[in-house]
């Protein structure tokens, strides 16, 4: 199965689901490697989940900083890949989220690129707009504004609600949050989550008789 096939599937379970299964591939792990923390808020409310491939980057957003790069680097990496991508955006400033790293101009241009979904380790704007747009977005806060805004890196290692995210990470996210599965296992993680399903409607069914 390649991984074209894998996202797919992956796409009629939730994020919740994906945990059960790997943790019947691994048993039970450091959450800190699997999912993000609670202080990530969904901006989707859409039926099914967002699958992607990760394309990092890291900016700021109040001071003009010593060294940056083209944007054009970032947004490149998301057009080149012919897998769905994730855009993973963090703002690396000491007020980290005092200025919004993302709003409904760049959702478009994440949408006009291919890109499913945008996950922002800082803050947002423009919610209605972004909305509109019909970008599924994750965020740690909500602000109206930022200052000077600059690209310093792509395609890094970046750190997102306590979730560590590297360029090329298999993604899933919902109302929940986002979840990171290893390649190594994705095949099997996919596989797992029919029996994760199959196993938990029965029990609801069972428990529904008794409503």
């Amino acid at each position: 199965m390649d991984i074209k096939e894998i996202i797919n599937g992956l796409k009629e379970y939730d994020a919740a689901t994906v945990q059960n299964a790997m943790i019947k591939i691994r048993g039970f792990v450091n959450e800190s490697i699997d999912y993000t923390g609670p202080e990530l808020k969904s901006y989707y409310i859409e039926s099914k989940p967002v699958v992607g491939i990760a394309v990092t980057c890291k900016v700021t957003t109040l001071e003009e900083p010593k060294t940056k790069i083209d944007w054009d680097e970032y947004y490149n990496n998301i057009d080149a890949s012919d897998l769905p991508v994730i855009g993973v955006i963090v703002d690396i400033e000491k007020e980290k989220g005092r200025g919004a790293v993302m709003g409904d101009g760049m959702a478009l241009k994440h949408k006009t690129l291919g890109a499913v979904g945008v996950i922002n380790g800082g803050s947002i704007r423009d919610v209605p707009g972004i909305s509109e747009v019909g970008m599924p977005v994750w965020a740690t806060g909500r602000v109206p504004g930022h200052g000077p805004f600059n690209l310093i890196e792509t395609q890094t290692q970046v750190e997102v609600a306590d979730l560590i995210i590297n360029a090329g990470d298999l993604l899933i996210g919902d109302t929940d949050g986002i979840t990171s599965i290893p390649l190594d296992i994705a095949e099997e993680t996919l596989l797992q989550c029919k029996e994760v399903r199959d196993f938990e409607t029965k029990i609801f069914d069972e428990l529904k008789k008794k409503l």
